[in-house]
């Protein structure tokens, strides 16, 4: 199953910057990124993989282009 979108709650509302394991790999998370999340909690954001290296252990991936949806409901 590929993953394609993530939200926050899916890896645990995470609060520092970091490389966190996830059920489809490991996830690079930014300042910027729990940055989006603090004022849009239900925002989600597109998964992009990164380039996989000979130090690569699983599937590698940086969080993308984001939705917060409907902020007004």
């Amino acid at each position: 199953m590929r993953v394609n979108k993530i939200n926050w709650e899916k890896i645990g509302r995470v609060t520092e910057p970091g490389r966190y394991k996830c059920f489809f790999g490991y996830l690079n998370v930014t300042s910027e990124d729990i940055a989006v999340w603090t004022r849009y909690p239900d925002a989600t954001f597109t998964l992009i993989p990164r380039p996989m290296t000979e130090q690569s252990v699983g599937e590698d991936y940086r969080l993308g282009a984001f939705d917060i949806g409907n902020p007004e409901q």
